[in-house]
């Protein structure tokens, strides 16, 4: 009876479920844990045998070829023989094989009977047929399972051969054996110290909610004098001063009223929402603060204010309002100086009495602009996609059709069009993967690879990419990095994209003859400052303010022609940002323009990012 009473009591639960939390959790742990050391362990001595197999196969190839045609055959096998077991696997067989799929030596020397023989299994027929990856798992002889691995021996683009692996796994499986003992007595001595702490917890949690319920009882009597003793302040002491505060309380009915009365006022007064309640004439009688600054009345409500001339309702919503049948509306609030306006939707609530009809209304407005430029960017956003895909769409099925009416049947026609549909294609393709991108740095699923970055090399790298492009317009480009920013840490491949689409731009809007200046110094602030200068034909000033906007081209029909996609300042921008910088752009018409961001240089920023 006594076990019973006690595996019913909380300090009995408490105990049980620690246990079993943290059996659970060592569970899952050692699971997770042997399964991701068994596929690392495993991975690298594939990995291993694989490693060992190439360099036999390049080795055997150079013996092969340099072998072949000679009279001395027996020369040729002794030096593969010298080969192979120069090439030590623990517990691994090592065989060369010809074309045919012959023994020509092996690393065991009980297996030399074998040698002239043909290695018929699956991984030796693959590599023969010149197929380079080729394993699998056996089970010898001797119940010891097996890794195997085949490499074909290539003389050119000829296979001349094979190499055969066969190693040995015990080796591997005693050492996962020795790591699930570890993880077992480990396991058990962590549950050994749970059951521990787990009565002794138990035991702190359960003896002064047994002292409480005394005092509760005593309470429940009419005894208010007496208090729990608070001996800490924890969960337990808060509750203790809790216990002593409702007994305090009991004894103030009284004046309850009155401070339920101050908490509402509170809450009003501090909601993120505004508030405002009116009689049954429609006349306003409660404004909380909140709601003042929405409607850009922060002085004192005027008397007799009705709340659809506060709001601006017009004559249909406010014969809705005074019948209570009103719910919401969308209103455009104008702060007092003219500002721009807010977007604000008002929710109404009819108050009804108890005897029937209305007592007045709860109108709560909410601030929804932002969410409604959001919306509308959303909106903007989709039907900039929908119209730079419709524009190739309808280029690529006019072409089609033409060439079903019979266009195909001209060749220099079909091709010409054919051209123009995959010109059109890698377009969209260009758009998507663009799309695609800034879907990746919205989510914040692009990861930084950080590291180290010569700059110098990194700007090079970049001109050198265009180099073609540049001779054909006689372009001079020209890379220049100060001293004090030989490196920084970054993320090399996305501040190439970044650069790439800089100096892409450049040469796209720079005339044959002109000019390109690709700068790295540190600035004022101690951030590493890159910029790309052309001497193009430059950005009208109305223009600049939205260039980094996805989409947005000065002139829509030359960039399209040139195959941009209105995304590439987009994308250097939030690759930019990401690293923890910014970009910015200046430009004077028909006088070039110089493109500049800022990255961190030091290792912990950069890192951060």
């Amino acid at each position: 009876m006594k076990w019973r009473s006690f595996i019913r009591t909380i300090q009995a639960k408490l105990i049980i479920i620690y246990v079993l939390l943290i059996l659970i959790a060592m569970q899952l742990i050692g699971v997770y844990f042997v399964s991701s050391m068994k596929n690392s362990l495993t991975d690298n001595f594939t990995k291993d045998l694989k490693a060992r197999a190439e360099m036999l196969s390049i080795l055997t190839a150079d013996k092969f070829g340099s072998e072949a045609g000679t009279a001395d055959e027996e020369t040729a096998v002794e030096s593969l023989r010298g080969m192979v077991n120069n090439l030590y696997i623990n517990g691994a067989e090592i065989q060369v094989l010809d074309a045919s799929g012959k023994i020509i030596t092996t690393s065991v020397p009980s297996q030399n009977d074998y040698v002239g023989q043909r290695n018929t299994q699956t991984v030796v027929n693959r590599a023969l047929q010149g197929i380079s990856d080729n394993e699998e798992y056996i089970i010898a002889d001797d119940n010891v399972r097996k890794k195997v691995v085949a490499k074909p021996v290539l003389s050119g683009d000829k296979v001349v051969g094979a190499i055969y692996i066969a190693a040995d796994m015990k080796d591997l499986y005693a050492t996962m054996g020795r790591i699930n003992s570890v993880f077992i007595s480990g396991l058990l001595l962590a549950l050994a110290l749970t059951v521990v702490l787990c009565v002794i917890l138990a035991h702190t949690i359960t003896q002064p909610i047994k002292e409480m319920t005394r005092h509760a009882t005593a309470v429940a009597e009419g005894r208010f004098n007496r208090k729990m003793p608070v001996l800490g302040n924890d969960e337990i002491g808060q509750l203790s001063q809790a216990f002593n505060y409702m007994t305090g309380r009991l004894r103030e009915a009284l004046s309850q009223n009155e401070e339920e009365k101050e908490k509402l006022t509170s809450i009003l007064t501090n909601m993120s929402d505004g508030v405002v309640a009116t009689d049954e004439n429609g006349v306003v009688i409660l404004m909380n603060r909140r709601a003042a600054l929405m409607l850009g009345n922060e002085g004192p409500l005027p008397e007799g204010a009705p709340l659809d001339k506060l709001l601006g309702l017009d004559y249909e919503q406010s014969g809705s309002l005074a019948k209570g049948n009103a719910q919401s509306a969308m209103l455009h609030l104008t702060h007092m100086g003219g500002e721009d306006s807010n977007i604000v939707r008002v929710t109404f609530t009819p108050i009804h009495r108890r005897e029937g009809g209305i007592a007045g209304t709860i109108a709560v407005l909410q601030d929804v602009t932002e969410q409604e430029n959001l919306e509308e960017s959303r909106r903007e956003f989709v039907a900039n996609v929908s119209h730079e895909l419709r524009t190739p769409l309808t280029t690529i099925k006019s072409y089609v059709e033409a060439l079903d009416d019979g266009a195909l049947e001209d060749p220099q026609l079909a091709v010409r069009f054919v051209g123009v549909i995959r010109n059109e294609t890698e377009r969209m393709i260009r758009l998507v993967t663009d799309l695609l991108h800034l879907s990746r740095l919205d989510s914040k699923e692009a990861l930084l690879r950080i590291q180290q970055t010569d700059i110098t090399e990194m700007l090079e790298d970049v001109a050198d990419r265009f180099s073609f492009q540049i001779r054909q317009k006689r372009i001079d480009i020209s890379t220049r990095v100060r001293k004090d920013v030989t490196t920084a840490w970054l993320d090399r491949d996305q501040i190439d994209q970044v650069l790439g689409n800089l100096v892409s731009n450049a040469l796209k809007y720079t005339p044959e003859g002109g000019t390109i200046e690709l700068e790295a110094l540190k600035n004022e602030d101690g951030m590493l400052s890159i910029s790309v200068r052309d001497s193009g034909i430059g950005i009208p000033k109305k223009d600049i303010e939205r260039i980094f906007e996805r989409f947005y081209r000065v002139d829509k029909a030359r960039s399209r022609n040139m195959g941009g996609t209105g995304l590439g300042l987009s994308i250097a921008r939030e690759i930019v940002k990401a690293h923890g910088g910014s970009i910015s752009l200046q430009s004077e018409l028909n006088e070039g323009s110089k493109v500049t961001f800022t990255l961190p240089l030091n290792e912990q920023r950069g890192s951060e990012a």
